[in-house]
């Protein structure tokens, strides 16, 4: 059994603030300082550009890349590291259509991430040729498969209300009609147990900055199943997903299996926190990390309903259909997060109505929840979101 005092032992969580947003961005490893610092001294400044081999900085998308597929159910050799998430879903999407000729159209649903549907968006543009998106409520995505259809791309969990999709029974759904698919695990790595190799998925792809802990910005990650990973070919062929980098070639020629995935130089010093980050993996059992999430939402939205009859749950009610965060409506949603904040309690807005809250086991626990719920029924018993600094938007919400 994991032992979460352990686990929140190895965060720095300041004083006085009760953190529900690490499904936006995780908190402060206390070893990711440490492993950054010494990477910047004993690495970088000692090693200056010997480090690339002396310090093992070539081989850290990889290493660490199979590091977060045990987290996710992919073998070893199936994943790896480096650049955005937006860059790793143009990669996947791309192989993905290309290994599907004669089809036409992405299938997607709205409750997608925006920069998903934006990257199909201009994939079909450049492609030109009749590509298109189609996008479906979340609920219709399996009777809108079709023979047009050449790659279903979803995010796991809904990044607004949290919903949770069948991946196995949405791949197998997507295979018997002929698609491929490509599932973004955003909101799903290091929240709950994925299995991809089980499932059968294609293609996949997640950040790390969220439930991984890797810090503003980490490095996302891309998964290609064996079946494809000498077949796909990435459309953004850069010089590191080449078979010899350095053998600096004028024409590309795709690296080994899934190598070839990575592009451009990879960000060592956000790797290194990273790295740090996924050590608390050696001591949480992502089984146990869920069961406890369900234990904690399920405890919020009871305490919430009861206290603020004015806010509507956004997330599914059965716990098994939804993630590891929890939404609420609210036409002030926005102004009632901001009063949240400023009382310590630190959640997020989406738009439009949408107050979420994300439930973190690894560092949060029970009295934070029943805390949590008592700051916002004063906040909604006072209307003391009523206020026009709360109502005036920062760039980030």
């Amino acid at each position: 059994m994991t032992d979460f005092a352990a686990t929140r032992a190895r965060f720095h969580l300041p004083e006085g603030l009760i953190y529900l947003d690490g499904n936006s961005l995780g908190p402060l490893p206390l070893a990711a300082a440490d492993r950054v610092a010494a990477t910047i001294r004993d690495e970088w400044g000692d090693m200056l550009i010997r480090g690339w081999n002396a310090a093992g900085w070539m081989d850290m998308p990889a290493r660490v890349g199979d590091r977060i597929g045990r987290l996710i159910g992919a073998a070893p050799g199936t994943v790896v590291m480096g650049d955005t998430l937006s860059i790793k879903v143009y990669q996947a999407l791309a192989a993905a259509v290309e290994l599907n000729p004669g089809r036409r159209v992405i299938l997607s649903d709205s409750g997608n991430f925006p920069s998903d549907l934006y990257i199909a968006e201009g994939l079909c543009r450049t492609l030109g040729q009749g590509f298109r998106l189609v996008t479906v409520a979340p609920g219709e995505v399996e009777a809108a498969l079709s023979p047009e259809v050449a790659v279903m791309m979803l995010t796991e969990v809904d990044y607004r209300t949290g919903r949770l999709h069948d991946m196995a029974g949405l791949t197998a759904a997507a295979h018997a009609a002929g698609a491929l698919t490509v599932w973004d695990l955003a909101h799903s790595a290091g929240a709950l147990p994925v299995d991809l190799a089980g499932a059968g998925a294609d293609f996949a792809v997640g950040c790390t900055y969220k439930y991984l802990n890797s810090g503003p910005g980490g490095p996302a990650f891309i998964y290609v199943a064996p079946r494809w990973a000498d077949r796909a070919r990435p459309a953004l062929s850069g010089w590191l997903g080449h078979d010899a980098p350095f053998a600096f070639e004028p024409s590309y020629r795709p690296g080994r299996g899934i190598e070839r995935m990575r592009v451009g130089t990879p960000p060592i010093l956000q790797l290194a926190a990273l790295e740090a980050a996924l050590d608390v993996w050696d001591i949480a059992d992502i089984r146990d990390v869920r069961a406890r999430s369900i234990e904690l939402t399920e405890a919020f939205i009871s305490g919430v309903e009861a206290a603020c009859p004015g806010l509507v749950l956004a997330s599914p009610r059965a716990p098994a259909a939804r993630g590891s965060q929890v939404s609420f409506r609210h036409p002030e949603g926005y102004a009632i997060m901001q009063a949240l904040i400023a009382r310590g309690v630190i959640g997020d807005f989406r738009a439009p109505d949408i107050l979420r809250f994300g439930f973190t086991p690894l560092f949060i626990g029970m009295q934070e929840v029943r805390d949590a719920v008592e700051v916002l029924a004063e906040v909604m018993a006072t209307a003391a979101w009523d206020r026009p600094a709360y109502r005036a938007r920062a760039r980030v919400t």
